[in-house]
């Protein structure tokens, strides 16, 4: 069936039957706006995003998956490629890139502001990967568009994952209801 998705400042998403012309289901998970909102090509789930948090859900009817927890920030945008990585964009120029199926965060960067812009102009207002899910387009609060491209270098050694830490969390979250 066709179906839209939107987010909303008064912290809900809504699931819209496009046939019946109707809303279908709200959700009331996220505690502060939903700012942003992104679906993968591989499959029926999608991501919202907030400044209390990201959250992973079930595009058919709803259904709560997962927490994506330790983006500090307005979020303001969200991509995902079909890789499964997930970045979220933020309003003070933070950039954290998640596994989509885990929910592990297994980077952050942030962007700066061309020479001569304010600090308050370091936000970043929208993302999306392009076609080849390498690069990564932005645009921001300082009046650019950057184009990002993955560090062809990098290896577990030279960018290495705490497993230690990130199996406690994931046990952790496993713990708590939601």
């Amino acid at each position: 069936f066709h179906q839209i998705i939107t987010g909303s400042y008064d912290s809900t998403i809504k699931l819209w039957d496009l046939a019946a012309g109707k809303c279908m289901t709200t959700l009331t998970h996220h505690k502060k706006s939903v700012r942003a909102l992104a679906q993968p090509s591989f499959e029926n789930t999608f991501i919202s995003g907030a400044a209390d948090n990201l959250k992973k859900w079930v595009g058919s009817d709803g259904r709560f998956v997962k927490n994506f927890t330790g983006h500090k920030a307005v979020i303001n945008a969200l991509a995902v490629n079909d890789d499964g990585v997930v970045l979220s964009a933020a309003d003070d120029g933070t950039m954290n890139f998640w596994d989509y199926g885990s929910g592990h965060c297994f980077q952050t960067s942030t962007t700066v502001a061309q020479p001569g812009s304010l600090d308050a102009e370091n936000g970043i207002f929208a993302a999306e990967f392009d076609l080849t899910g390498t690069r990564l387009i932005t645009c921001e609060a300082d009046k650019t568009i950057k184009i990002w491209k993955e560090e062809e270098k990098a290896s577990e050694l030279s960018h290495p994952v705490d497993m230690a830490s990130w199996r406690k969390k994931c046990i952790a979250e496993a713990k708590r209801r939601y």
